[in-house]
């Protein structure tokens, strides 16, 4: 697969020969869910967390006689049935996180890039550098390669000034090539890919 490769002003600076094995494989809606699902339930906090009974500050005294009210027969304020007892099967502090197998994952990040790729919302540029930090500048480039909602992949590290310059743009996130994620690639319309971070990327799955 062959791409044209842009400038953030706009112009041609050549083509790159892609790997199919990376960008040309048929997407699985199956695996980019699983791989969402993972992402997802690992970053939750789990620190939701409600009184049980035992943990309720009521007291333990049985509050009535056993026999003879001709009611039910209770042992303690704190049971759930009653206003202020602890909550019946409550959530606790617990961490969602699940495993998914390593191969499993590399799979999802080749296929979620192969769908921005299928879908024509795969952009490479020559590199991702500005003078100065200066967001009305970077949001003149993203006006001409038509980037309202994008994930921008630079090298190995982030250029500061493109970096802070980006930073206050809404719906555009900027990251290291190391933390590209299946997630942050399908929740953007466009993909950005600098030279450097393809290269990368062959590299990684080679």
């Amino acid at each position: 697969m062959k791409l044209d490769i842009v400038t953030l002003d706009g112009g041609n600076a050549g083509s790159l020969e892609l790997s199919d094995a990376i960008f040309g494989l048929e997407p699985r809606a199956d695996l980019l869910a699983r791989m969402v699902r993972y992402q997802l339930a690992k970053r939750r906090a789990g620190t939701h967390k409600t009184k049980g009974r035992s943990e309720v500050d009521r007291s333990r005294k049985k509050i009535y006689k056993q026999k003879g009210t001709g009611g039910a027969r209770h042992g303690a304020a704190s049971a759930p049935q009653f206003r202020g007892g602890g909550k019946a099967f409550g959530p606790v502090v617990r961490d969602h996180a699940h495993e998914l197998p390593k191969k499993v994952k590399a799979l999802a990040l080749r296929h979620a890039l192969s769908s921005k790729a299928k879908d024509a919302g795969l952009i490479i540029i020559d590199d991702a550098k500005l003078a100065e930090p200066k967001t009305k500048i970077l949001l003149g480039h993203f006006g001409k390669l038509d980037l309202s909602s994008a994930l921008v992949i630079g090298g190995a590290e982030i250029d500061v000034n493109f970096g802070l310059a980006a930073r206050s743009i809404p719906n555009v996130d900027v990251l290291p090539v190391q933390g590209i994620n299946v997630y942050d690639i399908l929740r953007r319309d466009k993909l950005v890919l600098t030279r450097s971070a393809v290269d990368a990327l062959e590299a990684r799955f080679k």
